[in-house]
């Protein structure tokens, strides 16, 4: 058996289920031999959307995915999802075919481009340690959450290998998930003072609270203290439904909810890295608030913001822990007994924290986005994005999966579409790229066949990476690309216009983005007002048969409000 089949058939034993790629001669036996093992592959039309593809797949299913490209150039097309993915740490492995000879066409230096970026660069480098050296690689991706690129030379995958049994035998088994990472006592006992000693405290989880037990655990420890509940735009959806969640903070967060954090006296992140972005530069902190970070990565404690108390540990363990930790203080001591009743009445009004009737019914009333007064500025040519996204909104059923392109225009689905849990937004906006939204919705729709599959983008990310609306279409996907059209880079017009520089190079001629999709065998329509939403109604009740796109010619009379605060600090 040769190398490139013996890895092929390890990875889908060590749980690599899923694989995305665009094939060419480097990476074909190692491709077919995965297939061959009971992985599936999905084969995109560029590497790029490939990458996302798998990276969107792995952070939706909360599984390891795999990328496979071509030597040299397969790879430098991949880069810049391989980037986002690295940057967002998904558990990515990507499969490269590699030439070694620097006379070759195909040579780059594949192991300086994986650093370059923040991935983790390993290889295959014989015969006798082909499988062993794979699955490491699967191991550090799943247990470190990191993206590895596996580099495999043309020549070793051309090996015989010598005894694939004792080789795999000899293997430990790769974990299924990262092991979660038990806090010091000392640690959680200073969690719980802080936590008792606030009166108006905020929890923003993000992306390491994205599970069912790290959200049950937060909202209990939450409920004990008095606590409102936020989280990153990677996490949204996690608090769905709970009466005190405030949804999303920092650029996207509506103004009850920024004014609410503002005038919170403790702000604990949750697998969160309080970055500029999930708190406006610093702005959602009060100058007198007290700043905690719990993470199970101790070099992510304090990476962007001082904070008083750093805890390493697992989210949803320390939040149990610190829970177990409030109740066994609040034992009464000998010779409390009969202060019990008094001490008990001051620990219910401590814990009503932030949680008092007024604050529960401005949450109820206008916490929402879509309930934010607005000027409606739509004309009969263009319709103006927040009453589009509303309108669909109440039209596209509510258990769906959203995947969101970069730009001007991201806000308006991002926050005025809701989610039905953590798992209703993939958000793959660390390297902030435009053109990578289809792709991160076809992974998403692929991790997740439940759902209606939704993808919100640009007319520039649609344009950019409309090769992938043939993968929509083959696959089958009953997808709903939404097109938010303003014919230009909205972010560069409404960033450099009021200045009065030209705009020439950032605007463009109408596109008729509906006859293109129609061209890859879609169902479309052209939005410009209410009214035309009637076929997407139409197509929702139908046989969803084929995919629809609406090309939707929205205002582009202002910046989106996230643009205004994004661009404060860029």
């Amino acid at each position: 058996m040769k190398v490139a089949e013996a890895v092929g058939r390890a990875l889908h034993a060590a749980g690599v289920g899923q694989v995305f790629g665009v094939v060419g001669s480097g990476n074909f036996h190692l491709t077919n031999a995965m297939v061959a093992a009971g992985s599936r592959f999905v084969a995109a039309r560029h590497e790029g959307g490939a990458a996302t593809m798998a990276d969107a797949y792995a952070r939706t299913s909360g599984t390891v995915a795999a990328l496979s490209v071509h030597q040299g150039p397969g790879l430098t097309n991949a880069m810049t999802g391989i980037a986002e993915a690295a940057k967002s740490r998904t558990p990515l492995l990507v499969l490269a075919a590699e030439v070694t000879e620097p006379r070759s066409n195909f040579y780059v230096d594949q192991e300086a481009l994986a650093r370059s970026v923040g991935a983790v660069s390993a290889r295959v480098t014989s015969a006798e340690d082909a499988v062993t050296e794979a699955l490491d690689a699967v191991r550090r991706a799943v247990c470190e959450r990191r993206t590895v690129l596996l580099n495999l030379p043309l020549g070793v995958q051309a090996l015989d290998v010598p005894d694939v049994r004792a080789g795999e035998s000899a293997l430990a088994v790769v974990p299924p998930e990262r092991a979660p990472v038990e806090p010091e006592f000392a640690d959680v006992e200073a969690l719980v003072r802080v936590l008792e000693k606030s009166r108006r405290p905020v929890f923003v989880a993000g992306r390491g609270a994205r599970s069912p037990g790290a959200r049950d655990a937060l909202a209990a420890l939450a409920e004990h203290h008095g606590a409102l509940l936020a989280t990153s735009a990677v996490a949204r959806g996690l608090f769905h439904g709970d009466p005190w969640s405030l949804d999303v903070s920092g650029g996207f967060a509506s103004p009850l909810a920024a004014e609410l954090i503002q005038q919170a006296d403790l702000i604990v992140g949750w697998g969160c890295a309080l970055s500029m972005w999930t708190m406006r530069h610093g702005r959602l902190i009060g100058p007198d608030a007290t700043v905690v970070q719990v993470d199970d990565d101790a070099s992510a404690l304090g990476a962007h913001r001082e904070v008083h108390l750093g805890v390493t540990g697992d989210v949803e363990l320390t939040a149990r822990r610190a829970l177990e930790t409030h109740d066994a203080n609040r034992q009464p001591q000998q010779g409390e007994q009969g202060q019990q009743g008094q001490r008990a009445q001051q620990r219910q009004q401590s814990r009503q924290g932030f949680r008092t009737a007024d604050i529960g019914t401005a949450i109820a009333a206008r916490l929402r986005w879509r309930d934010v007064p607005y000027e409606d500025t739509s004309t009969r040519e263009r319709i103006d994005p927040r009453t589009l996204s509303i309108a669909l909104d109440d039209i596209l059923p509510a258990e769906r999966v959203i995947g969101v392109d970069s730009g001007n225009f991201m806000g308006y689905p991002s926050m005025y579409l809701s989610v039905p849990d953590e798992n209703g937004l993939c958000f793959t906006q660390a390297f902030q790229s435009i053109g990578l939204g289809l792709a991160t919705a076809i992974g998403a729709a692929l991790a997740r066949p439940d759902r209606l599959p939704v993808a919100a983008l640009g007319d520039g990310g649609a344009m950019m990476g409309a090769a992938e609306f043939d993968t929509v279409r083959r696959l089958g996907l009953p997808m709903v690309v939404v097109v938010y059209n303003d014919d230009a880079y909205g972010a560069e017009v409404h960033h450099f216009g009021p200045d009065g520089h030209p705009l020439e190079t950032v605007e463009f001629p109408p596109t008729d983005i509906a006859a293109v999709a129609r061209g890859y065998g879609f169902e479309a329509v052209t939005v410009r007002t209410r009214v035309d939403l009637k076929a997407v109604e139409d197509w929702l009740a139908g046989p969803r048969s084929a995919p629809l796109l609406v090309d939707a010619k929205v205002v582009a009379d202002r910046g989106a409000w996230w643009l205004e605060e994004a661009f404060r600090g860029h």
